[in-house]
């Protein structure tokens, strides 16, 4: 099999490869065909970024002799020589694009043959994907900003289906530890689109920072943006140990408009998170009249320091309103289908001991401060449905805060709340049994900030390891699933928390190679052979091309792989292509003399044991 066949990543459910090669550049024609319009946009625009290479005779702009709809193009009419309802093949040179009402949105057919392309997708999605795996069967350089010197491009040869089988392909990144520009948010959304991750959740508040602006409420992002100091030792460590310099930023509302826009065009769909009611040191600091029991001494302050604080918004009436005002700037600017609202690590006392919270709660029939936990949780879900359409998703605490007490439906999640189960896959179960759809986000091995393997030249961190084989090896389905549990497992997603990451080369070290292992296991809904001694992951059996393929793409049967090659030669290949890009990933064998942690602040330390923190997380998460 052709090198580019064999290192697709994430792996499609059947290829088969095919002699010959089809030579491509900027002044190929796409076509769509009826009703494929926006298909075959989604695929343009993917090509239209390629930098072509100078020696095919054909620079990207301005071509001598490009014809509107080639593959430089942006959407433009149908390409000459195709005419809507034609059926006796595409001429030669070109590729056509359709829509295949037999595959989900994601999915599609790619045929590749030495004369022409034929794509059959889902939708708009499946096109960008199959334009996707076209990048990917290109050399190196299709990874590059611009040109450079070499010989023109040409693919080779080959039938491909492919669709994923989890809906829900997440990254999530915190940017309230440490701000990241949205120049960096815009580069971070590529590198992930490019492995058909499909979901970029963005932590956008915290005790650290708040990174909204808003209109209504100047003070939140005046105030609550930025902190005088940050904490640069580990939590455990004393004494404690600080940068005395500002740390801060946020965006604007066009900036997040722009940002949610910017994926949606690569079919990345952003996902917007506000804590409530917990994390909320920085938003308490704007809004201290939110707060709940008697404020700290001092009065509250944008944290420099990480961990587990006790101030709580207050679920009163009050903070709902200004809630549903902040909710309506932020999805004013981000058409968001999906709000996170966090509801995780709150400590309740505050609530316990404030006389007006008491009061409430007993004014609802509630019996506990955890079922007026979730009864709030559920309060700001309904909002989100109700006035704008969306759908709320919770960490794993607000569920468990829903099952302590039988405080009727008040007091319980509402039905349709996505559950992001970070505290082991057994939370992850019990939350599908009772119906929730479920995104699997376990610590081990999901959350990235995490060292990537015992050794004293890796740079500072929480604790670990958490390696890349650890990432492959994941079941989000977890064993033994009843049937009805599997069927509600919407997907599985990456976290970034960012105490320890203060820029995009930290960022980008921690989150490759790791994140291919999770777009690979996100992708084929299981886990994934790292090497060749590792069982593998069956493909699809040998079978005869697809009825129907045009003469010159599968015109004999080619049999298909039985099983995928093995992730670990994949994911060298993409690394391969994250160095044209640009990108500082970590190298398989280690980090490069410049990316290791020292013998200064940034030096590494055991931190906590990850095989430590999943007891303690099982024992905090226990019915």
């Amino acid at each position: 099999m052709n090198d580019h066949l064999a290192s697709l990543l994430p792996f499609p459910q059947t290829v088969r490869p095919q002699p010959g090669w089809f030579p491509i550049g900027p002044d190929t024609a796409v076509a769509a065909g009826p009703g494929a319009a926006q298909a075959a946009t989604a695929f343009r625009r993917v090509l239209a970024s390629l930098p072509w290479p100078e020696t095919s005779g054909h620079p990207a702009a301005q071509a001598p002799g490009h014809r509107a709809g080639g593959a430089s193009g942006l959407p433009a009419a149908q390409a000459p020589g195709h005419r809507a309802g034609e059926t006796s093949g595409p001429p030669a040179g070109e590729i056509t694009i359709d829509v295949g009402q037999d595959l989900p949105e994601e999915g599609y057919r790619l045929l590749i043959g030495p004369a022409r392309i034929r794509i059959t997708a889902g939708g708009a999605a499946g096109a960008f994907y199959a334009a996707q795996t076209v990048r990917q069967l290109l050399p190196d350089g299709a990874w590059r900003a611009a040109p450079v010197p070499g010989p023109a491009w040409q693919l080779p040869c080959g039938q491909i289906e492919d669709a994923p089988a989890l809906a829900w392909r997440g990254a999530h990144l915190d940017v309230a530890r440490h701000f990241f520009p949205k120049r960096e948010l815009l580069a971070i959304i590529d590198t992930l689109a490019a492995l058909k991750l499909n979901r970029f959740h963005l932590h956008l508040t915290d005790d650290q920072g708040w990174r909204i602006e808003s209109r209504r409420y100047p003070a939140l992002h005046e105030i609550g943006s930025h902190r005088p100091r940050t904490r640069i030792s580990l939590n455990k460590e004393r004494p404690a140990v600080y940068e005395e310099i500002p740390h801060g930023g946020y965006y604007t509302l066009a900036d997040l408009a722009e940002i949610s826009s910017y994926a949606a065009q690569r079919m990345v769909t952003l996902v917007p998170e506000i804590e409530v009611p917990g994390h909320a040191s920085a938003l308490l600091a704007a809004m201290p009249q939110l707060g709940s029991g008697p404020a700290p001494d001092g009065g509250y302050a944008v944290s420099p320091d990480w961990g587990i604080f006790p101030h709580l918004m207050s679920p009163l009436p009050q903070t709902r309103e200004f809630l549903g005002e902040i909710f309506e700037e932020l999805l004013g600017a981000v058409p968001a289908k999906y709000v996170h609202i966090g509801g995780d690590e709150c400590v309740l006392d505050s609530w316990r001991d404030d006389p007006g919270i008491e009061a409430y709660r007993r004014q609802l029939g509630l019996a506990t401060a955890e079922e007026l936990h979730a009864g709030f949780l559920r309060e700001i879900a309904d909002m989100l449905a109700d006035t704008f359409g969306a759908r709320a998703v919770v960490w794993d605490e607000g569920f468990a805060s829903a099952v302590t007490g039988a405080g009727g439906p008040r007091g319980t999640l509402r039905p349709d709340t996505i559950v992001m189960a970070w505290r082991g896959m057994d939370i992850a179960r019990r939350a599908a049994q009772a119906g929730h759809e479920v995104i699997a986000a376990p610590v081990l091995p999901t959350y990235f900030d995490y060292y990537q393997a015992d050794d004293d030249a890796e740079p500072i961190a929480i604790g670990g390891p958490i390696r890349v084989q650890d990432v492959a090896a994941m079941r989000p389905a977890g064993d033994g699933w009843p049937d009805q549990a599997a069927a509600r497992l919407l997907g599985a997603q990456f976290q970034v928390w960012t105490e320890n990451i203060r820029d995009s080369r930290s960022l980008e070290y921690m989150m490759f190679p790791r994140a291919c292992a999770l777009a690979e296991v996100a992708w084929i809904g299981g886990p994934a052979a790292w090497d060749q001694d590792g069982p593998g992951s069956p493909g699809s059996p040998a079978g005869v091309a697809s009825p129907g393929s045009p003469a010159g793409v599968a015109g004999v049967a080619s049999p298909a792989m039985r099983v995928r090659p093995a992730l670990d030669g994949r994911v060298a290949a993409h690394l391969r292509r994250l160095d044209a890009a640009g990108v500082e990933y970590r190298p398989l064998d280690g980090p490069r003399p410049w990316q290791r942690g020292g013998t200064g602040p940034r030096r590494h330390r055991p931190g906590t044991r990850i095989q430590d923190v999943t007891v303690h997380l099982d024992q905090l998460a226990a019915p």
